[in-house]
């Protein structure tokens, strides 16, 4: 528990109802004392929580413990200096009243609220554009209610022009429809994707170009969207994991750690030594591997095909090692609730080292390609800058945040798995443009290739899971030789691994900034709700704001050196 947090809060809001949760403080607030509550954490100096991490609702209507109202929308807010969470719950007595948008105080609310309103229905008062967002533009009905059945699909039988957005965002720039039947007028209209080699996936970027200058720009995304949080409604916790691989599957193993650490910190347990420093070992490696492959193909889009070759050849080598491992290349599922699926492999030591030679010789040959090339830096010096306070308003984490010159990083400012213990360093930038974005991601790999290697000569022997037969499945010998390890692995199974009933919300650095869970559980071996705060989801939210003004294939870069990655934007 935070007590600063706690304290500082209480004090702030003395007459306010104010409880913990794991670091959280959680205040219940009524609609009308929303805004003032949001602003002044906001914009008080001593409170200084300037990062909305995420939005999202509860619906009560099935929960136990009865509530008298349905639904409730939950505000995640940090303080990144002091490393301070606050989560802000308001009451929704009618979701078509709703209550009062929080977009005007931070710019990441915009695509926060429409997610909220797309998911659960609740209308937020004021908002600029509240449509859907996840989910296509024809669906109807809100699928994270309760009372909407899993598999109750809707197929999109017709798309969506985006005119009145694409209007709506020229007339913010002064370009109104008159200006665009002034003859004099060359507004061109460009769609990007959604299937295009471009966006390295299926998102849709909407231009209004003058020239092959960006004038305005609305995305549309949920392509990929497959009900994430629907489906792990009605799976155990060990069941998630592997839905979790496919979120960022650049860095698949990450969302695993990530996911069971949510779920192991409400549960009060600590895995073993050995366990945590096998999770920063692969976690390291994996981060690693996740910017060889964005950088890989920033350089493609720049027109740089070698460059892909020193770094995706050192990415697809280290399919071997994962395979090895764990049985698959491109998804883990290696971890589980206390623990690891299974210790590494004999030998496992010289095969990580022969990666990270391989790796450090790929970059470094890149680097020799394009740390003095005026070609590169002409395309990426001052070209889609963001500065720390825009950043920091649409909810950037992670490289991307780092890159804008703000040196927030869980590792440091909230250290987990003994990252106190390693000696290593937090790359940051100036500008906040694409030059920045690659170098922040470059050197990352450097540090994490320390962390590794320092890791590696401090991780003890020992087991790889906890000894607790309500949260670990029992030795093979014990499940075929007596009755109570039989049966103990089989409740497991089929009932999971069961949480407290409560709520709360835990976070990890994955390689593209804060990935965070938001928890119900009502006491079973399945959550209640199961919310994923993914970091490029925030990132895309505020890509307007880096390409408006500059040359449409300068978007094209940015959106590489962002790192968007689908499985994780749309879940």
């Amino acid at each position: 528990m935070n007590t600063k947090a706690l304290e500082l809060i209480q004090g702030a809001f003395p007459e306010v109802p104010c409880e913990t949760s794991i670091d959280s403080v959680v205040l219940t607030v009524q609609p009308d004392e929303l805004e003032k509550t949001l602003t002044k954490l906001k914009k008080d100096p001593t409170l200084d929580f300037g990062l909305l991490l995420d939005v999202t609702a509860i619906d009560y209507l099935d929960y136990p413990q009865k509530s008298n109202i349905r639904f409730y929308v939950v505000y995640t807010i940090r303080n990144w200096k002091e490393n301070l969470v606050v989560q802000v719950r308001i009451p929704v007595n009618d979701p078509e009243v709703g209550i009062p948008t929080a977009s005007h105080i931070w710019d990441s609310a915009n695509w926060g609220e429409r997610e909220t309103y797309d998911q659960y229905g609740i209308n937020f008062q004021g908002h600029p554009d509240l449509r859907r967002i996840l989910n296509h533009w024809q669906f109807e009905g809100h699928p994270l209610r309760k009372d909407y059945k899993i598999d109750a699909r809707q197929v999109c039988y017709e798309s969506d022009s985006l005119e009145k957005e694409i209007k709506a965002r020229l007339a913010t720039k002064g370009i109104d429809e008159l200006t665009l039947k002034d003859i004099n007028t060359e507004i061109m209209f460009l769609n990007i994707g959604p299937s295009h080699p471009a966006t390295h996936g299926a998102i849709r970027i909407l231009s209004a170009l003058d020239g092959e200058t960006v004038v305005a720009n609305v995305n549309e995304i949920g392509y990929l969207h497959r009900g994430f949080e629907k489906t792990a409604e009605d799976r155990t916790y060990n069941q998630i994991i592997p839905l979790t691989d496919r979120l960022n599957y650049c860095s698949s193993l990450m969302n695993n750690v990530a996911f069971v650490k949510a779920v192991e910190s409400w549960m009060g347990i600590e895995i073993t030594e050995r366990a945590q420093f096998m999770r920063v070992v692969l976690s390291e490696f994996y981060r690693a591997l996740d910017h060889l492959v964005c950088l890989a193909a920033l350089f493609v889009d720049m027109g740089g095909l070698t460059n892909y070759w020193y770094l995706y050849n050192e990415k697809e080598a280290a399919y071997d090692l994962i395979s090895r491992l764990c049985g698959a290349r491109l998804t883990s599922s290696f971890t589980r609730v206390g623990g690891m699926y299974r210790d590494f492999y004999e030998g496992w030591e010289i095969d990580m080292e022969n990666q990270l030679k391989a790796i450090e010789k790929g970059v470094a040959d890149s680097l020799t390609l394009v740390a003095k090339n005026r070609i590169v830096h002409d395309r990426s010096q001052n070209i889609c800058c963001i500065s720390p306070e825009t950043a920091l308003s649409y909810g950037f984490t992670g490289p991307n945040l780092r890159a804008s010159g703000v040196p927030f990083d869980l590792r440091k400012d909230n250290p987990y798995y003994n990252y106190e213990a390693f000696d290593f360093s937090i790359p940051v930038g100036s500008n906040g443009d694409i030059y920045d974005r690659i170098m922040v991601r470059f050197e990352e790999i450097f540090q994490s290739i320390s962390v590794i290697r320092q890791a590696m000569k401090m991780i003890p022997a020992g087991p790889v899971n906890i000894h607790d037969n309500k949260v670990t499945l029992p030795a093979k010998d014990k499940v075929y030789d007596n009755i109570e390890g039989l049966a103990g692995h089989f409740k497991l199974i089929f009932e999971g691994v069961k949480t407290p009933a409560g709520e709360w919300y835990d976070s990890f650095e994955a390689a593209n900034g804060e990935l965070g869970f938001h928890f119900v559980s009502d006491g079973s071996g399945k959550p209640y709700k199961c919310k994923v705060r993914p970091p490029c989801f925030y990132t895309m939210g505020g890509f307007h704001e880096m390409v408006e003004g500059e040359m449409i294939a300068d978007a094209v870069i940015n959106l590489s050196s962002i790192n968007i990655i689908g499985g994780e934007l749309d879940r």
